[in-house]
């Protein structure tokens, strides 16, 4: 058996597109469209993952937009995505700086969540050891759920 990928339904293709890719740093490696189901899948990779994933077939995550709208509940019911990154810190702040909300900021180094505008919950988490806890982190505190 293999991991392939993750699903998530997504409400707004583009603005879904601007949190994973422009925000996360995410690539699209690929799409389809389907008239006739009214669907987009749009396939995306972290950049080790896309680095690696010609020759393993790493795991992805699928965006699924239906052309119909729907509203969708329970967007944490399957419980989150998690990532590694190379600086929680860093991450972070870039994630800050382009408007999203730390709902779980990194006060131990190590772990940090956000969510997607679809309200998908993400674990970011350090790469290797934890980082020394520093401000303006350390004393954040969350923000809503996560």
């Amino acid at each position: 058996m293999r991991y392939l990928h993750t699903m998530v339904r997504v409400t707004d293709l583009d603005q879904s597109l601007d949190f994973y890719c422009n925000k996360l740093g995410m690539t699209e490696v690929r799409r389809i469209t389907n008239d006739k189901g009214r669907f987009t899948l749009v396939f995306l990779a972290a950049s080790e993952d896309e680095a690696s994933g010609r020759e393993t077939k790493a795991p992805l995550l699928e965006l699924t937009w239906n052309w119909d709208p729907e509203n969708y509940t329970g967007g944490r019911n399957f419980g989150h995505l998690a990532f590694e990154v190379d600086d929680i810190y860093a991450t972070c702040q870039s994630l800050m700086d382009s408007g999203v909300t730390i709902n779980r900021p990194p006060r131990d180094g190590h772990m940090a969540f956000v969510r997607s505008p679809d309200n998908i919950s993400f674990e970011l988490l350090q790469k290797g050891e934890a980082k020394a806890p520093a401000e303006p982190w350390a004393s954040m505190p969350n923000t809503g759920s996560w």
